[in-house]
């Protein structure tokens, strides 16, 4: 997951660097640092000098020894009794002259974290102690004396409104004072379009700076410098860009530049929306040329259709609901599946085996539920029905502590939480989801992913002991589990299976649908607090300080509903079933077979003998007429019901019309300079539509001989085209084949067609031809890697994709009785294969490539 990866990459990129905004409260801020030592035991016999770094933040003071054997020491400012720069006159002053640029902590409490570099619990150290810290640059001991001050005085005010208030009032003083630095930019020849104050957002903290945007680069420079002085991100390759909404505030901004990953370049909170908005504008008029926008419904049909995992759907609207990874409080949330943690074996193929997608967490018990409902219903206005929420900061890193655990202590004030509250197994976990008073979690998207480092403590962190004296290490998994892969790769299977697929857009009706909110949401039993939901409170709207920190908080600490993207139901995703499944076929779904009348023989039912027999036959076709119609190669062949011409389209870019009467060429029509590719004709041989490979589709009239119409359908040369029942079926080599409902003009003064796409089945390189089946419920595609997929016209489905060929497939065509397809392709090769199965029934190959036309009527050699 994206998180995981994010951590592993700050690990190698700062693997010498122990400090780290972690180590600071929620909601504090780091200022700046100084090179300086740090003197123990001044003017005794055991003195001792620790060279570091001295950092100043906003509730803390933190030193960083250069030695990681040594521990990092952070005193908060609230416990300092006194903080000192020592005049040269004043009596027993503990500096000389070589320790000028000296300043004296004495405080009451202070912590001590990764002593031996060893990610553990803050280790804390009660009693008066002092601290002489000597700044390496004397003159600023002034400056630093009195930035303490100022903070020390914030720490010690009563309200935390109070304390917040003067906090933002220095952070926004030092920020005023400063701007961008330009010489940070790329190029001089770079121009500048705005600059604001803004927060770059990580999970759990955030870092004030300036944000500067060019004709060229989005800039991020902190106001510390750390983790390093400016960050750069260059607008050609921004993907995506969404706005956010931090705190239940429209402020955030996120920035992708990798198409599907949740794992964003830069999140950004800014001050004000307006400043939002004017970055959000600048780059997205940037990136808009090229860069396609994607809403839930578009997702949602993609998904329907097959065209998308049911994990790649969860991502997509967990994304499009204000989920990121740099929010814990919004993490992307993924449901619970599987709901047997107890026997040896996962059977997939039986409900019970599966959560119940249909309820909410909460809801699943109903003991507990009732319970819950009692309390509701003797509870006043504003009502809800669960006290903690399905996705929150803490929940994540409860699944999340062996790869992050700083994270935890940052939350957790230097602390892990209570051995026997740790995540240690998967079947405890999900059976207090259950039965717990206070418990109603989902899952995270790592569950569903291939790394599974969160399962298990490789960097062997000391997590405690749980009653009974057992050492918390990796987490206990089921039994049909034979380890951590094998545990997610059959999660994954579980995600991707025909029941969820049949029942996920219940659960989606929960999380982000029309069940999320209202009356909907009280009879599905799925009512939280309402700060949790978008527009629960406006902050803005608060006057009180001390109010308005307690209720950020709460929202930050408490968790956060998705945005909802469904006010309606949501449809089912279409799955077919199957009887017989092919052994390349990625997509649990069926082809109806088509009946067959006794007297039919089937490919399958010949012998050998008779299949050879068979070939040979067809072999012996022998050449009836001839005639050089085209300079090149002829890519069509239609005739009209009467049998009275022929209509050809040729690479020699021309459509011509042969009559079998006269044996002459009648009409000969160019559309452009480029070749034709395909032609056929519209029942009642009134028009001729014919393919190009300049992407356009072009209608001709027989009756008035002239172009009637053209659609422009395709980014790439149309290869191919089939016409049935008022639907054009056209494929490219843009890689996709896109089914058109075509309505003729019903006026005199309209004759044009109107086109609406129905359907984009997607393919991975170009398609070369297609064909339906008799039904028309069944369509071929070949491709220019060899491949043919047999796809379900009627949900867009692929039903089979088979490695058919070694080259381009040339043509394909459905026997009569639709059980079989035929291709034929570059390597020679002459194949049928069994629709049902998608199994290769015979192959024969060939002196030169073959061409199908018009199977069962009559063939032609290419």
């Amino acid at each position: 997951m994206a998180f995981i990866r994010r951590r592993r990459l700050e690990r190698e990129l700062y693997s010498k660097e122990r400090f780290s905004l972690l180590l600071l409260n929620l909601e504090e801020y780091y200022f700046e640092q100084h090179t300086a030592n740090h003197i123990i035991n001044r003017g005794h016999k055991d003195e001792r000098k620790f060279r570091g770094s001295l950092k100043i933040c906003s509730k803390s003071i933190i030193f960083e020894p250069d030695d990681n054997i040594q521990p990092i020491i952070k005193i908060p400012l609230r416990d300092c009794i006194s903080i000192k720069a020592p005049e040269d006159n004043e009596a027993n002053n503990p500096f000389t002259r070589d320790t000028s640029g000296g300043i004296s902590v004495l405080c009451s409490q202070v912590f001590l974290i990764k002593e031996r570099n060893v990610i553990a619990p803050y280790k804390t150290i009660r009693g008066r102690t002092e601290h002489l810290f000597q700044l390496d640059v004397a003159g600023k001991v002034g400056d630093v004396v009195q930035t303490l001050h100022q903070l020390y005085r914030a720490s010690c005010l009563d309200k935390m409104g109070d304390q917040a208030a003067m906090i933002t009032a220095i952070l926004q003083s030092r920020l005023a004072r400063t701007s961008f630095d330009k010489n940070r930019f790329q190029s001089i020849s770079e121009t500048l379009h705005m600059e604001c104050k803004a927060e770059m957002v990580t999970p759990l903290v955030t870092n004030p700076g300036h944000v500067c945007v060019t004709d060229a680069n989005l800039y991020f420079q902190p106001l510390n410098g750390y983790p390093k002085p400016v960050v750069q991100i260059t607008l050609q390759n921004v993907r995506r860009i969404y706005k956010r909404r931090h705190g239940l505030m429209p402020l955030g901004l996120e920035v992708f530049c990798t198409e599907n990953d949740l794992c964003s370049d830069i999140y950004l909170k800014f001050y004000n929306y307006q400043d939002r908005d004017e970055v959000y504008f600048l780059i997205a008029t940037y990136i808009e040329n090229h860069i396609a926008e994607h809403t839930a419904e578009s997702y949602m049909l993609q998904w329907q259709r097959g065209h998308i995992s049911n994990y790649q759907y969860l991502l997509h609207l967990n994304n499009l609901a204000d989920r990121s990874c740099n929010d814990l409080s919004q993490y992307p949330v993924f449901p619970w599946i599987i709901a047997d943690y107890s026997s040896s074996v996962l059977d997939l193929t039986k409900p019970e085996t599966f959560r119940d997608l249909s309820k909410p967490v909460g809801a699943l018990n109903k003991e507990r539920l009732d319970r819950l409902l009692t309390r509701y219903q003797e509870m006043p206005e504003p009502k809800f029905m669960y006290g903690s929420h399905y996705s929150s900061p803490g929940y994540v890193l409860f699944y999340l502590v062996r790869v992050a655990p700083e994270y935890m202590l940052c939350l957790q004030n230097g602390k892990f939480d209570h051995a026997d509250r740790m995540f240690n197994s998967i079947a405890e976990t999900w059976k207090n989801c259950l039965d717990g008073a206070t418990d109603f979690k989902e899952l995270i998207p790592e569950f569903y992913e291939n790394d599974p480092s969160f399962l298990v403590n490789s960097l062997k962190l000391d997590l405690g002991k749980r009653q009974g004296g057992k050492i918390v290490e990796d987490v206990e998994l089921p039994p049909w589990a034979s380890g951590p892969d094998d545990f997610l790769q059959k999660s994954q299977e579980a995600l991707e299976s025909q029941y969820v697929s049949e029942h996920l857009h219940e659960w989606i009706d929960i999380i982000f649908g029309y069940k999320q909110k209202g009356s909907e949401a009280v009879a599905a039993h799925n009512v939280f607090h309402p700060l949790t939901y978008e527009g629960g409170v406006d902050l803005n709207s608060i006057m009180d300080p001390n109010e308005k920190v307690a209720l950020l908080t709460q929202i930050l600490e408490f968790g956060q509903t998705p945005k909802q993207l469904f006010t309606t139901p949501h449809p089912q995703r279409i799955v077919p079933r199957l009887k017989s499944l092919s052994r390349t076929s990625s997509h649990s779904v069926s082809i109806t077979e088509s009946p067959v009348s006794p007297n039919e023989e089937s490919f399958e039912d010949l012998t050998e003998e008779s299949i050879t027999l068979a070939w040979n036959n067809i072999a012996k076709l022998k050449l009836d007429e001839q005639y050089k119609i085209h300079k090149e190669a002829i890519t069509g062949i239609a005739v009209p019901c009467s049998g009275s011409s022929v209509f050809t389209t040729s690479q020699d870019s021309t459509l011509k019309m042969f009559s079998k009467e006269s044996k002459t060429i009648q009409r000969s029509v160019s559309f452009s300079n480029m070749a034709l590719s395909s032609c056929l004709i519209l029942p009642g041989d009134t028009t001729v539509i014919s393919s190009s490979w300049d992407n356009h589709i072009y209608f001709y009239s027989v009756a008035f001989g002239r172009q009637q119409d053209i659609l422009m359908g395709h980014d790439d040369a149309v290869s191919k085209i089939r016409w049935c029942d008022g639907r054009l079926y056209s494929a490219s080599w843009d890689s996709t084949v896109k089914v058109w409902h075509c309505v003729p003009g019903v006026t005199l003064s309209n004759k044009k067609h109107h086109f609406e796409l129905l359907a984009e089945l997607e393919h991975d390189v170009s398609v070369n031809t297609i064909d339906l089946n008799a039904a028309n419920t069944i369509l071929a595609s070949g491709t220019k890697d060899g491949t043919i997929s047999v796809w379900d016209v009627t949900t867009a489905t692929v039903l089979h994709q088979l490695p058919c060929h070694s080259g381009t497939v040339f043509d394909a065509a459905f026997s009569p009785d639709s059980r079989h397809l035929l291709s034929t392709g570059e390597d020679s090769c002459f194949k049928v294969i069994d629709v049902q199965t998608g199994m290769l029934i015979s192959s024969v190959t060939t002196d030169e490539p073959q061409s199908l036309e018009m199977f069962g009527s009559h063939y032609t050699k290419a």
